[in-house]
């Protein structure tokens, strides 16, 4: 999401994975050691690149390679981790190398930080979304999907602005307008951003199914094995290199992703309860913000075509239940990454 360090970050990656080779000294379980030594463990199978945390730093490492990434501005020679039975295995070396970095008292002064949080309410205008007639209270009453995720988002929109001032909470619409994809798309890479800042895409849509049992809240994010290019052609001199850069850029967007999606997940179920189920995190590559630049998630908030969800999405005080767990998700995550990306040497 930090253009610059993470470009650099992956180009140092990518060009120097050639010199790494395993050592025999890796007799060490990383999750071992660095519970014994106070540090927090990141590890995401996907992209077989963790992050050690302690002191308010870090060190970002992968599977196989003997570059470290100090607080995502510096670069150091190790013995390169290896994987063996599903777990990771360290040398003396590294977790001495390691420590040494948390010891040391950062220079720097920046954080690392959302700098904003774009939210689309989905569909819109004339494109109603999902929509259902049931009888509620004696009365057909249509429930439109465009109509429950404005409400939603607006809620959301209302908590985030509250809580976080100093941040951009943007809309990509805030009334009953129609905005295609690919405008939603720009609209989310044309956030101007300060250095060290982040953004994060929060879509709200509603589920309809031709089942109607089926019920529920899921979030979903894109799918690895869609490809796009989420680097600027100008980053690099190198075309042969291009493709590495951009497809690490890509597992960065797809992890984060994932945690974005768990934390709303987590947030949902803790102010819905029993009122609804979770259905899980999903995969999907005809993702409606593909092509956006950075982490994203949709949220499926329930089904309009299962009567008893459909009343629920006609309370208004089921909504600001539904946007609360949202907002609770998404500022776990924004908290976590704060957290985890800053360096400002205290914790």
């Amino acid at each position: 999401m930090f253009q610059n360090n993470r470009f650099f970050a992956a180009a140092f990656f990518a060009a120097l994975a050639l010199f790494s080779s395993p050592l025999a000294s890796q007799s060490l379980s990383l999750l071992e050691q660095s519970s014994g030594k106070g540090q927090i463990l990141y590890w995401d199978t996907l992209t077989q690149s963790g992050v050690l945390e302690k002191n308010g730093k870090q060190v970002t490492f992968r599977a196989g390679s003997n570059v470290i990434l100090l607080d995502n501005e510096k670069f150091a020679f190790t013995d390169a981790p290896q994987m063996n039975g599903g777990q990771i295995f360290v040398s003396p070396k590294f977790i001495q190398d390691a420590e040494d970095w948390f010891d040391l008292k950062s220079a720097s002064g920046e954080n690392f930080k959302v700098g904003a949080i774009l939210i689309d309410p989905g569909h819109g205008g004339k494109d109603p979304g999902a929509l259902m007639t049931h009888k509620i209270k004696g009365k057909n009453v249509t429930i439109k999907e465009k109509d429950i995720n404005l409400s939603v988002a607006k809620m959301l929109a209302a908590r985030l602005k509250a809580a976080y001032p100093q941040k951009q909470i943007i809309m990509t619409r805030d009334k009953d307008v129609f905005i295609s994809l690919q405008q939603r798309t720009e609209i989310a890479n044309a956030v101007k951003l300060k250095d060290h800042e982040a953004v994060l895409y929060i879509s709200i849509h509603v589920n309809s199914s031709l089942d109607k049992k089926a019920r529920g809240y899921e979030v979903w994010y894109l799918s690895p094995g869609y490809r796009r290019t989420v680097l600027d052609h100008g980053k690099t001199d190198d075309p042969k290199l291009f493709p590495i850069l951009n497809s690490m850029m890509e597992e960065e967007y797809t992890t984060e992703s994932i945690l974005i999606a768990k934390f709303i997940m987590d947030g949902l179920a803790a102010q819905i309860g029993s009122l609804s189920q979770p259905r899980g995190i999903k995969a999907e590559e005809w993702f409606v913000v593909r092509n956006s630049n950075m982490p994203s998630v949709l949220v499926e908030v329930g089904f309009v075509s299962n009567y008893e969800e459909a009343k629920l999405l006609n309370d208004e005080s089921y909504l600001q239940k539904t946007a609360f767990g949202i907002y609770n998700g998404i500022a776990a995550f924004v908290t976590h990454f704060e957290r985890s990306r800053g360096f400002t040497g205290t914790k």
